[in-house]
């Protein structure tokens, strides 16, 4: 069976994945872009930037992923669904380029973009989602692309095979965490821990076979 993987997921030193007061002009809160410089830095994203261990990681973002997983808050601002023309905050051509389930309860038809990318509106519960995002996916992994919220609604469902999050060292206060609830869940993965020279510290989890029932 295909993989359900996060990618590149960063929070804060105090577990916020988002900032608080998010908008439309806003789409991470008063966070701004602080959690993602790290990512911006990195060849992968800009040419000539970073080759180091940043730029490695962020490279295993999409070989092997044919659909995505994300939530309401993550396809747009507060609001958007009262929007009608609204595509998402990534432009004509998003970087998914794939089928991409967006969870919400104010559904609507797909949207087609360029690259490949479709989104399609969905109210469904986690394992739910990922049946039909499998399906979707042609026999390859499923990215659940956040934010925190959905994140955490699949690991408490035990449905996260292998997870990367990025801890990045500044203190946000306020927002959306991404831990709470989930006291324990180091008993059910395997995870290594690797610092980079940007400051950012990336973790990586995999299920055990205890987990899995393998």
């Amino acid at each position: 069976m295909s993989l359900a993987r996060v990618h590149n997921f960063s929070i804060s030193l105090d577990g916020f994945g988002t900032g608080e007061g998010t908008s439309r002009d806003a789409y991470f809160g008063h966070a701004g872009e602080r959690l993602h410089e790290w990512m911006f830095a990195t060849d992968w994203w800009t040419t000539g930037g970073s080759a180091g261990i940043d730029d490695a990681f962020t490279r295993l973002y999409e070989p092997g992923i044919g659909a995505e997983i994300m939530g309401a808050g993550k396809f747009g601002f507060p609001g958007w669904h009262e929007d009608p023309e609204w595509k998402g905050a990534w432009g004509p051509n998003p970087p998914f380029h794939s089928p991409v389930f967006v969870l919400t309860h104010h559904t609507r038809p797909p949207i087609e973009m360029e690259g490949g990318t479709t989104f399609h509106f969905l109210d469904a519960p986690p394992a739910e989602a990922l049946a039909t995002a499998r399906a979707a996916a042609g026999g390859k992994d499923v990215r659940i692309g956040g934010g925190a919220t959905v994140i955490r609604e699949f690991l408490t469902a035990g449905l996260i095979d292998r997870m990367h999050v990025v801890v990045v060292p500044i203190l946000l206060g306020r927002g959306v965490r991404l831990w709470d609830g989930l006291e324990g869940i180091e008993r059910d993965y395997a995870i290594e821990t690797v610092s980079s020279p940007s400051g950012v510290t990336h973790l990586t989890f995999t299920k055990t076979k205890a987990a899995t029932g393998a």
